[in-house]
């Protein structure tokens, strides 16, 4: 049985912590909720000796307003600027000291802070991690500095073409919605965002409910939970009673744009392709069968379009498939990177393998090797205490359900070829928009064409 994750009564100036899974594989998963609603979840390794340690906001782009847009990333850049204790030389120069390493990231839905150190150093670790998000000063030199590194971020995006073309396809799928627009903000809205408008979003996303600390590695969980208490104590994250912050909704059904053609034009040397729809949400049942499909579709170098438009025909470096998962919808999409003239060609077989496999399913054996390569990446993706870690606070902030590796993989190998063979002929008959960047003009193509 999975365990699901229940927020529970909370009760006050009392934590609460239970046992969550024991993983052959990893160690002792616990979980702990805080008077406050912040929950700690660790996994002890003790083979292991280092620590990663996350601390994960339930926040990302797509809460922002079209006049936000940007500020979930503008701050994660903020946050490691300075504290009322630490100058941002002395966030750095702390966890480099002992050979550790911090880093960020923001999503369209969450946003990660993390370190990871030997397992000695985690007392420091957890200190630092903590005061960064919890009490960064925000200073208005701060932001004017970030405001140019980001600005200068975004430029060197649109210097990657191959990196660009997906985030024109969501556009080109989402439309307005916030799902369509860009994590880091445009050059239009991050130029005039004030810091009030940033210190505003801080404050009001930034709770204890909506946050989740996750480490995995050498390490005791009632010292883990001990070590936060007190790195958290009079900070705006040490508040009133309260229960954890639940899932994010997946009722709400995202309207979707017609399908339409976006082309990006820059001379470049290759052309580079995404033909896309909307996918499935990730507490969809069929996410597993989709994972087999992916596989089979364009998820390795055996796969349909590796073979058919790569190995037989040379017409590109680079094809293959993906979907992305989010609490109410999804995209599914293919890339493929090709010299301008072969453009025309790679999108018809494209579309003619997406219509082969919608109407005819896959084989036997196509289905063992899809299923055998989603087992293999599960398991190989929880080598490091990086993923383990991870894989905690994903489970808590983004599924409610941790479920053991064991159950995970049992999951997939009960994926039927009827469940494949019916998600296909849904998803991958679906009207499919396009996003194209090369040296192409806007009517070079519709979504009629092909």
């Amino acid at each position: 049985m999975s365990n699901r994750i229940s927020p529970g009564r909370v009760s006050p100036g009392r934590a609460v912590t239970r046992v969550v899974d024991s993983d052959p594989l990893g160690g002792t998963v616990r979980r702990t909720v805080l008077p406050s609603g912040l929950r700690v979840l660790t996994e002890a390794i003790p083979a292991m000796r280092s620590v990663s340690f996350g601390i994960w906001v339930a926040v990302g782009s797509r809460d922002e307003t079209g006049s936000q847009a940007g500020v979930s990333h503008f701050l994660e850049h903020l946050l490691f600027k300075g504290t009322r204790k630490r100058s941002a030389l002395d966030i750095s120069a702390a966890i480099e000291a002992v050979g550790g390493e911090t880093n960020a990231f923001t999503t369209k839905e969450y946003t990660c802070y993390y370190a990871r150190v030997l397992d000695q150093d985690l007392p420091l670790a957890i200190d630092v991690m903590c005061d960064l998000v919890a009490d960064s000063v925000l200073a208005a030199a701060d932001v004017e500095t970030e405001r140019g590194v980001i600005l200068e971020e975004i430029a060197m995006h649109d210097d990657e073409p191959g990196d660009e073309v997906h985030d024109l396809l969501a556009r080109a799928v989402y439309g307005d919605h916030p799902l369509g627009r860009l994590i880091s903000g445009t050059e239009e809205t991050v130029s005039p965002m004030s810091r009030r408008q940033i210190q505003s979003f801080y404050r009001c996303r930034y709770t204890a409910p909506s946050i989740v600390i996750a480490a995995a590695g050498n390490l005791d969980h009632a010292e883990v939970v001990k070590l936060v208490r007190q790195a958290l104590a009079g900070t705006s994250l040490d508040g009133e009673p309260a229960a954890p912050a639940p899932l994010r909704p997946a009722e709400t059904r995202v309207r979707t744009s017609r399908p339409d053609s976006l082309v990006e034009h820059k001379e470049t040397e290759q052309a580079h392709v995404v033909l896309g729809c909307p996918g499935i949400g990730r507490l969809d049942d069929r996410r597993f069968a989709l994972g087999v499909l992916n596989n089979v579709l364009g998820g390795g170098m055996s796969s349909r379009l590796f073979q058919e438009i790569r190995e037989r025909r040379g017409l590109a470096y680079s094809v293959y498939s993906y979907s992305s998962q989010y609490a109410d919808t999804g995209l599914f999409a293919v890339y493929a990177g090709c010299a301008p003239g072969k453009v025309d060609e790679v999108l018809q077989l494209v579309r003619a393998e997406l219509a082969e496999v919608a109407a005819h399913g896959v084989t036997d054996a196509e289905l063992a090797r899809g299923k055998g390569m989603a087992k293999g990446s599960y398991v190989l993706n929880l080598e490091d205490t990086g993923s383990r870690m991870s894989r905690l606070a994903k489970g808590e902030l983004l599924f409610g359900d941790l479920l053991p590796v064991d159950e995970l993989l049992a999951r997939v190998d009960t994926v039927s070829a009827d469940e494949v063979n019916t998600l296909a002929a849904d998803l991958l008959a679906r009207p499919m928009s396009l996003a194209v960047v090369g040296p192409f003009d806007g009517d070079d193509f519709s979504i009629a064409r092909g």
